[in-house]
């Protein structure tokens, strides 16, 4: 007879706790938990050391290429010229427009 409820009582417990598993689960439903504060605070934090590095990316690159907002003549890496007279002299080379002629 021991051997029997010893058999039986795995069903059993197999059962009790999937009945339970289902209630707390229905529970948990019903009523959720508030959100955890420190969830909300790492966020904060994280997003504040994001902000205090991307102002130091800008300051740095500000620190850099400042002249060229502020119009200044005395810039450390001399400038290069864009244009016809820089991409090899192409325009000379092109034969002059027609002139437009009205009737």
């Amino acid at each position: 007879m021991g051997d029997t409820l010893l058999a039986l009582s795995i069903p059993v417990l197999v059962c009790a706790s999937g009945i339970w598993t289902a209630g707390e689960t229905w529970w948990r439903r019903r009523h959720p938990a508030p959100p955890s504060p420190y969830t909300h605070q790492a966020a904060r934090l994280a997003g504040r050391a994001t902000l205090v590095e991307a102002e130091q990316i800008v300051d740095g690159a500000y620190t850099s290429l400042g002249t060229l907002y502020t119009g200044s003549t005395d810039l450390r890496v001399p400038a290069t010229r864009v244009g016809p007279e820089a991409a090899g002299g192409r325009d000379r080379e092109r034969p002059p427009a027609p002139a437009r002629t009205s009737r």
